[in-house]
């Protein structure tokens, strides 16, 4: 599992850890892990370090300060390292000193040329975007050189990954001790670049405020079929999708419960003959489920059909798409099963009431606040998909998918997901398992379709998604 965890949290795991160590021990070792990543990207990109030009954009902080100290230990290897301080009043003496010593030297502007910019402006303690000062420095950095943020890419809100005016792109960023919501959660984690975590010993709590699921996760969750097993102990799911108009995402939604481990599925809707023709193991009519998914493709006018699932308090069920409007929270607060609301940013926005634009700028607190307001799992879709817990008035346990391609905004893609993901519950995972696992396969489907782990090779559509949930399952499981 890879945890996330607010400032708050890490600045006090730090104070603690300061209290124990000599005085200047933890930005040295903060410092040293920077200078090793920044060492190693040069040499890949230069072929050595000796005779890199390397910029120092240094804020008055500590952030700054671990920047100093990278630089000297990058001027000591023979990097020609030029500092340039947002405001030289209130730079970080110590670091000044050691830069200074080491052969560095300070400039009142940003060179125009550099192989390599260290972004200390901000860090972690910075809200609201640059001010102008840093944003000025911001928009010098020399065209093709590579930018590594020292904790996070200043500009960038470290607990929400909220970005609420002018901001550093990194290509790299290096953090400390922790990983922050901000890195992982877009539009933050799309200006973080790659990640490189420097341990620094910090003693953080059990409980992350952001978790991010790995392989060895996933397969320890995945329901496997026993030597004892048959259809109906496996899982039977009802899927209730489809209509005139859209028939295919019936046929999608039962593809990704097939694929994704049900024993059995049921069709219910006007799709039957399209299901069928495809997948002639489906059985047809309402009968005994394990849990339902209501809602893809399923057109204006057959709330009814949302109703009545809901109504089976002791069934999970999982609601998309059209099976989400005009949702009660008081009717899927009342159940006793687990519940999944699958929304995308424009459908989370009706649910919540705001605009589509507050949700894809806050990623985090709009799915703590369906979470909280439905008492149920929550899965946000979106550039980076998010799965809330319905716990403690949406207070619970939020992780953040890590896998996944651009190539998954196509048509049909959310309605495997939602036939994944009812597998799943079917199965016997609980909501935010359900939807956080679906979340992982199905983005290890799309990279697959793709053309390879990074997902980047060719378009898909999504029936290529659904063909690939087993190559999902085999990756995870090795």
């Amino acid at each position: 599992m890879r945890n996330a965890y607010s400032v708050e949290t890490v600045r006090a795991a730090e104070r603690e850890l300061m209290a124990r160590l000599p005085e200047g021990a933890l930005m040295a070792r903060a410092a040293a892990g920077l200078a090793a990543v920044c060492a190693e990207l040069l040499a890949r990109r230069r072929g050595r370090v000796y005779g890199s030009r390397v910029v120092l954009l240094a804020g008055p902080g500590d952030n700054g300060g671990d920047a100093l100290y990278a630089g000297a230990r990058l001027a000591r290897r023979g990097a020609a390292v030029t500092a340039v301080p947002m405001d030289p009043a209130r730079i970080h003496p110590g670091g000044l000193a050691a830069l200074r010593a080491a052969g560095g030297r300070v400039a009142e502007s940003v060179p125009a040329r550099a192989d390599l910019v260290l972004d200390g402006l901000t860090g972690i303690g910075g809200r609201g975007g640059l001010r102008p000062a840093a944003a000025a420095l911001a928009g010098r950095i020399p065209a093709g050189a590579l930018v590594v943020a020292v904790d996070l890419p200043s500009g960038v809100d470290a607990d929400t990954g909220e970005v609420a005016g002018p901001a550093v792109s990194a290509d790299v960023t290096v953090t400390f001790g922790a990983y922050k919501p901000g890195l992982l959660i877009d539009p933050g984690a799309s200006r973080a670049g790659a990640v490189r975590l420097v341990p620094i010993g910090l003693e953080l709590p059990d409980r992350a405020e952001l978790e991010a699921l790995q392989h060895a996760d996933v397969a320890r969750l995945l329901p496997l079929p026993g030597a004892s097993s048959d259809k109906y102990r496996r899982g039977v799911v009802g899927v209730v999708a489809g209509s005139e108009q859209y028939p295919g995402a019936a046929v999608l939604a039962v593809a990704g419960a097939l694929r994704g481990g049900a024993g059995a599925v049921r069709y219910v809707g006007p799709a039957a003959e399209a299901v069928l023709a495809r997948y002639p193991e489906v059985l047809v009519g309402r009968g005994r489920v394990q849990a339902w998914v209501v809602g893809p493709g399923l057109g204006s006018g057959r709330a009814a059909e949302v109703e009545r699932a809901l109504a089976d308090r002791d069934v999970p069920v999982l609601v998309d798409a059209d099976g989400l409007r005009g949702l009660d929270p008081e009717v899927v607060r009342a159940r006793r099963a687990a519940t999944l609301l699958t929304p995308h940013a424009g459908e989370a926005a009706a649910l919540l009431g705001v605009a589509r634009e507050e949700v894809e700028a806050g990623r985090l607190a709009a799915v703590r606040g369906l979470a909280g307001r439905y008492g149920a799992a929550v899965l946000l879709k979106g550039s980076t998909t998010l799965v809330a817990s319905g716990g403690g008035g949406g207070g619970g346990v939020v992780r953040v998918n890590p896998t996944g391609t651009p190539w998954l905004a196509t048509a049909g893609s959310g309605d495997v997901l939602s036939g994944l993901a009812g597998a799943l519950l079917a199965g016997g995972l609980s909501g935010v398992d359900a939807g956080s696992v679906g979340a992982y396969l199905h983005g290890l489907a799309g990279r697959f379709a793709a053309g390879g782990p990074a997902g980047r090779g060719a378009p898909v559509v999504a029936q290529e998604v659904a063909a690939a949930l087993p190559e999902a399952w085999r990756s995870v499981r090795g």
